[in-house]
């Protein structure tokens, strides 16, 4: 077996190749030094393990023994996963989408030796069809004319990195404007009203891909606004997902994005990412509704992510894989979604068994047969499958699980009583989860990253408040734990962005440091552990030191002094993940606050000043920063509570602080000497703060100007609404 030196690296994206033909090297200084020696172009591919269309581009190609000979003979070969290394990522998806129109992974650009790109693009099949030229041809006339005239290929990459360099720079379109205003927020109000969905939910037609920086500003402009149209969307959106194949009915979580405009047929990877994003949004939902069925799917996504997706001391893995063996007798022969797709067969058989192993008592009657056919008709299960419309074959005669029907027409629908029903369907799922055990799971990546753990971290610390489960709040401080311990060095200040097996490695960006920083805040705004609240703050004043634009204002995404880097990009682009810059101006909003500290003030103002530009004409492209622009215009509250943090009388005031959706606030309890020191050495007026009438008092301040403390839970209701 052939073996390359990606067999030394630690990424599973890169592990997957280590056994091509083709001689590739991981992005560093040996493949550089060799392209420059040579005088050879680069080829370089960038995806992730969990990609798709990177594992049919693999077998396809990468596997193939005449390709790999003319990338041996002919380039210098790269691979990078782009999770690992976003900076290279960013830079060489905005040369691709400048170039072609379109964007996506696997991506492959073609570079000289000084890293520049030339040519680009993404998937290419191995010969001419579906109007992709061939990847074979592609390779032999990119060679030539490297070859032919490689002087006219370096000058005009040279030039195209210095229109890129224009087109990526961001500063303020003139000192003195205004960053936003009322008008700003109204006009990204409107923009996503006119792309709204109003019968299934979502913005835009299909494939529909889940946005929940989008739900964040929607759900921050209605608290502002009571504009329940605002509301009503995203509300729309979560209930239409929540019922569609694109949410896993029997695991819980979500895969990456549906194919069709109903949330059906879905593309089966499951990201960290959209699982801590998507349940920050059900648990806002139902803070604002009180509705248990937005609660219910945030269960449901921290009870799959704790069970499948974390790692023994605490850290939170990366993704699960669209495709997966067909049955454990061919491991190699894989497909999409075959872990999670079923023949009506299946489900008669599974449930013909009884009850799973946990359920305690007699199984009913309706375990057996019965109960298929209840199970069937809720989850949309047909006898030659429920997949229409399926071009690879991959869905023939099987069935993605939806909810077809509620329960109450279920019962209606045979008769039977809606409570034996509920019960019989619970059983039914849990036997046909257990059935699914058995299959073959598809492929974790199990590397830990810094900042999708820090969207976790936010999600369970914010589950474990507001859903009162210790549970969810104990995973999320082990995690952050977990990156204290293997991605942070006390003494330098820096974090680190991968862990796998017992190694850490690459310098963080900003996604790390601000997702992390956020991850802290809102541990520390659930569970006051004072170390948390001082940790955010020095990593913020870190994340300051190395990547802000302290002249132009906002914060580029990789440090000063990568050489290998053609580009220093400030990303501001709120798409399947937050920008870090997004990010940062919310951090730096709520540290201000919570540390009375002007210098962090300053900053977000200059970050909304830097993408003032992009916020009032592109405001679909940053969602998550108007949220942050809401935070300022719902002029926040500072509430300091005094009081013993595990006390009866604490917990009241904070459930109902967590009860009632108030995003614009900063929480700081005052529950010790040492606490109220630190604390009051940033903000003075927290030296006289005191329980009331020896109970747990509240103390609600705007600008540091407080009105008269409360110590029972309904004066709190009135002062927060």
């Amino acid at each position: 077996m052939h073996t390359n030196r990606l067999a030394n690296e630690k990424s599973p994206y890169l592990l997957q190749h280590a056994h091509n033909p083709v001689d590739w090297y991981a992005w560093g200084p040996e493949a550089f030094e060799k392209a420059r020696a040579e005088n050879k172009p680069i080829f370089l591919s960038i995806g992730y393990s969990t990609c798709h269309w990177c594992h049919v581009m693999e077998r396809e190609s990468f596997e193939n023994d005449q390709i790999a000979a003319v990338l041996n003979r002919e380039y210098v070969a790269i691979k990078v996963d782009r999770e690992e290394r976003p900076d290279v990522d960013r830079i060489y998806m905005t040369f691709v989408q400048a170039t072609t129109g379109g964007g996506g992974w696997p991506m492959s650009v073609w570079l000289t030796p000084a890293l520049q790109p030339f040519f680009g693009g993404t998937y290419f099949p191995p010969e001419n069809r579906w109007g992709h030229p061939g990847f074979g041809s592609v390779l032999t006339q990119v060679a030539d004319a490297w070859r032919n005239d490689r002087d006219k290929v370096a000058e005009s990459a040279a030039d195209v990195v210095e229109q890129l360099k224009k087109h990526v720079a961001v500063a303020p379109a003139h000192s003195g404007a205004v960053a936003f205003d009322q008008a700003t927020l109204e006009s990204g109000f409107s923009v996503f009203r006119r792309t709204f969905d109003t019968r299934l939910g979502g913005f835009g037609g299909a494939p529909k891909f889940p946005r929940p920086s989008v739900f964040n500003f929607l759900l921050r402009y209605y608290a502002r606004t009571r504009n329940q149209e605002a509301l009503d969307m995203v509300l729309l959106t979560l209930r239409e997902m929540a019922k569609g194949g694109m949410h896993d009915q029997l695991g819980g979580g979500f895969h990456r994005y549906a194919v069709d405009e109903r949330w059906f047929v879905p593309h089966f990877e499951k990201m960290l990412y959209d699982q801590a994003q998507l349940a920050i949004s059900y648990l806002e939902a139902f803070q604002i509704t009180g509705d248990g069925q937005y609660a219910a799917t945030a269960r449901r996504i921290f009870d799959y992510v704790l069970r499948d997706m974390t790692d023994a001391d605490g850290g939170f893995y990366s993704a699960e894989d669209a495709d997966s063996a067909t049955s454990p007798e061919h491991p190699d022969r894989k497909s999409e979604g075959a872990f999670y797709i079923w023949s009506r067969a299946e489900i008669q058989e599974a449930l013909g068994q009884g009850t799973p192993v946990e359920a305690s008592g007699e199984a009913p009657d309706e375990a057996s047969g019965e109960a298929a056919e209840w199970f069937c008709y809720r989850y949309g299960v047909e006898a030659d499958g429920n997949v229409e419309h399926d071009p690879h074959g991959e869905f023939t005669g099987r069935n993605i699980l939806y909810q077809a029907h509620t329960e109450e027409q279920t019962a209606a629908r045979f008769g039977r009583p809606l409570e034996a029903v509920s019960a019989a369907l619970r059983l039914a799922e849990a036997t046909q989860f257990q059935a699914r055990t058995k299959r073959v799971r598809p492929h974790l990546d199990d590397k830990v990253l810094t900042s999708w753990n820090g969207l976790m971290i936010s999600a369970l610390a914010m589950g474990g408040a507001i859903l009162v489960e210790p549970r969810y709040a104990e995973g999320a401080r082990r995690a952050a734990e977990f990156i204290i311990a293997r991605l942070y060095n006390a003494e330098t200040g820096v974090l680190l962005r991968r862990y796998r097996q017992g190694d850490s490695a690459i310098p963080g960006f900003l996604d790390d440091y601000a997702l992390f920083v956020q991850g802290l805040l809102d541990l520390y705004e659930s569970q006051f552990d004072l170390r948390h609240l001082q940790l955010a703050r020095r990593l913020t004043e870190k994340q300051r030191e190395l990547f802000e634009d302290a002249e132009n204002g906002g914060f580029f995404s990789s440090a000063a002094g990568d050489t290998s880097l053609v580009l220093r990009v400030k990303e501001d682009y709120d798409g399947a993940e937050p920008s870090g810059n997004s990010v940062a101006a919310m951090n730096l909003l709520r540290l201000a606050r919570m540390a009375n500290d002007a210098g962090f003030r300053e900053s977000a103002e200059k970050a909304f000043a830097a993408f003032a530009p992009r916020l009032a004409h592109v405001p679909m492209a940053v969602p998550q920063m108007l949220a942050a622009c809401e935070w300022v215009m719902a002029q926040p509250r500072e509430i300091i509570l005094a009081g013993e943090k595990d006390g009866a009388d604490t917990l009241e005031l904070l459930r109902t602080l967590r009860s009632h959706f108030v995003p614009s606030k900063v929480v700081l309890l005052v529950d010790s000497a040492e606490a109220q020191a630190v604390l009051a050495a940033w903000i003075p007026g927290i030296a006289s703060m005191t329980r009331l009438h020896q109970r747990a008092a509240a103390y609600v301040c705007r600008n540091y100007t407080c009105q008269l403390p409360v110590s029972e839970a309904d004066q709190l209701a009135k002062l927060i609404q």
